[in-house]
């Protein structure tokens, strides 16, 4: 057993508080000793101890291959059910029912009624072929409601979710709905059951702050209603909103289990150090060295039908970029920013207007992109040396252990698949294999919104570097305002396909002009992807500060 760790008695940690005076004495979820092992016998959880109160938000947090997913599945009785992982525990309890040697025939009865799950990504959480209606509907069946009174109970339940128009988007697929909207679906499918207890596994990470503030907004009334929450975030600014305690997973074990204050102001272990410490510090990105224009957009539009019958895309763009420049790119959910993207990497040709790839001695720029998700852009069947190794344009190009070495890797990973690596390792790969391209330009599509606090410092820190070592440009698509204003001199706002605000960073995030610009700082000051100045880790009696984007 970890000695760092708390034991939990019934009541919750003894000697500690749940930081939530509405909290109820007896805790709805009690996992004490829980270990997991996988297909090999080796242990991705070992010997944890959580607990949640009715009323009560617990977060957990840790770093990427923590087991903080593992953990979350197996709190709802989905890791029991795959015969490759072992569950062990001297005590499993949700709602006073004792769940050690469950079958999943009562886990089945029990999901969506006394637990329920709220997953990062909507659109692949809800079936695209079937309306808003019909999933709600799934869950009040299982609750036992009758065919004719659903479509009441469900406008009740998305209208809680804080979802407009509830009565409309019952006909509705989740294709027709913006990222939030689809969000808060999800949520009123979860609630609609009426569960104890609700895990949200990474519920704001694909969100810009406004809409990632009012789905945390939603889960915190939820919490004061009486519904017991677990958060897995790695959004410490989202954690220090909404959560009365906080443990901390490293390695499969909990190694801090705290009042938010305590463990977000005065962490204890070096793994809850390391995470406060890589939050933004507020000091903006240094200002680059410019060299010649690489890339022109002039009047650049490119136009979907959206699904709701309406237009998406991008109208009437104009910027330029020069070498050694990162520019960033905001805008809330459905702005364009990824149709922006996909246009200047060439995924997406312009319906109108001209993207002018500006030639220098060697011919025109080259443009590589860095995905959100590099797993699903890698092949399974191939080892991280061949995946590197293909994009190289020359034998004269940096070898493939070179390229790993520069994006701060060993190269004894060369012989690794894609799907044993750590998400900053993956990351880390997808950026040595688009430098094996010998890029001018790179393109990050939310290159750190899924990973932890302390590994988007260091993918931060090394794009950082490659700007200033080898002049790459970078184009930085990102909701994390924070992430922005570490690495980019200069950005733009979308709002609908447009261009509504362009310039420095630090005077674009200190007196925002127009109206969206001023909502997205204002919400990310306020909490999730907050910018703000840290509280000292010595100063235990300072609650978190939102980080400001002012200084």
């Amino acid at each position: 057993m970890n000695t760092t760790q708390q034991r939990l008695s019934p009541a919750g940690p003894v000697g500690g508080t749940t930081g939530s005076p509405a909290a109820g004495e007896r805790p709805q979820l009690v996992a004490y000793g829980v270990s997991v092992e996988g297909r090999r016998g080796e242990r991705i959880v070992s010997d944890v101890d959580v607990s949640v109160r009715a009323g009560e938000c617990l977060a957990i947090v840790g770093p990427s291959g923590a087991g903080k997913s593992v953990l979350a599945r197996t709190l709802l009785g989905l890791t029991q059910a795959d015969p490759a992982w072992r569950v062990t525990g001297e005590r499993f309890e949700i709602a006073g029912q004792d769940l050690r040697r469950a079958r999943q025939s009562t886990w089945r009865r029990l999901r969506g009624r006394t637990v329920a799950l709220v997953l990062q990504d909507a659109l692949q959480s809800l079936d695209g072929l079937r309306t808003i209606g019909a999933e709600v509907g799934e869950a009040l069946a299982v609750r036992g409601v009758r065919r004719k009174g659903r479509d009441a109970e469900s406008i009740r339940a998305l209208t809680a979710a804080g979802l407009a128009g509830a009565a409309e988007r019952l006909a509705q697929r989740p294709g027709q709905l913006s990222g939030g909207m689809r969000q808060r679906a999800l949520i009123a499918s979860a609630i609609v059951g009426e569960p104890a207890v609700l895990i949200a596994d990474e519920p704001t990470t694909a969100l810009d702050p406004v809409t990632a503030g009012r789905v945390l907004d939603l889960l915190g009334s939820l919490r004061d209603a009486g519904t017991g929450i677990v958060l897995v975030s790695h959004d410490l600014a989202a954690v220090s909103r909404i959560a009365d305690r906080v443990a901390v997973l490293d390695g499969g074990r909990i190694v801090e289990i705290g009042s938010t204050r305590q463990v977000l102001t005065a962490p204890r272990s070096r793994t809850a150090r390391e995470l406060v410490a890589a939050i933004p510090d507020g000091h903006p990105a240094p200002a680059p060295r410019l060299g010649p224009e690489l890339l022109a957009l002039r009047e650049v539009s490119r136009i979907f039908a959206a699904p709701d019958g309406g237009e998406t895309g991008v109208r009437g763009i104009s910027l330029a970029l020069r070498a050694g420049e990162s520019l960033g790119i905001v805008g809330s959910s459905g702005a364009g920013k990824t149709t922006l993207a996909r246009l200047l990497v060439g995924a997406e040709r312009p319906d109108s207007g001209e993207i002018d790839r500006c030639p220098g001695p060697a011919g025109p720029p080259t443009i590589r992109l860095i995905p959100q998700d590099p797993l699903s852009t890698f092949d399974p069947r191939w080892r991280v040396e061949r995946i590197i190794g293909a994009s190289r344009r020359s034998p004269a190009a940096p070898s493939p252990a070179e390229l790993l070495r520069s994006v701060g890797l060993d190269p004894s990973l060369l012989g690794r698949a894609p799907a044993s690596l750590s998400g900053g390792q993956r990351q880390r790969v997808a950026i040595a294999r688009a430098l094996a391209a010998e890029p001018d330009i790179l393109v990050c599509d939310e290159p750190v919104s899924a990973l932890d606090a302390a590994t988007q410092s260091e993918v931060i820190g090394l794009l950082g570097r490659l700007r200033e070592e080898r002049g790459v440009a970078l184009v930085f698509v990102s909701h994390d305002l924070a992430a922005v204003r570490a690495l980019c001199s200069r950005t733009v706002v979308l709002s609908d396909g447009r261009i509504v605000e362009d310039g420095a960073t630090e005077e674009l995030f200190s007196a925002p002009v127009h109206e969206v610009t001023a909502a997205l700082v204002s919400a990310a000051t306020a909490g999730p992807h907050a910018t703000a100045r840290r509280v000292p880790v010595s100063d235990p009696d300072r609650t978190p500060e939102g980080v400001a984007v002012r200084d």
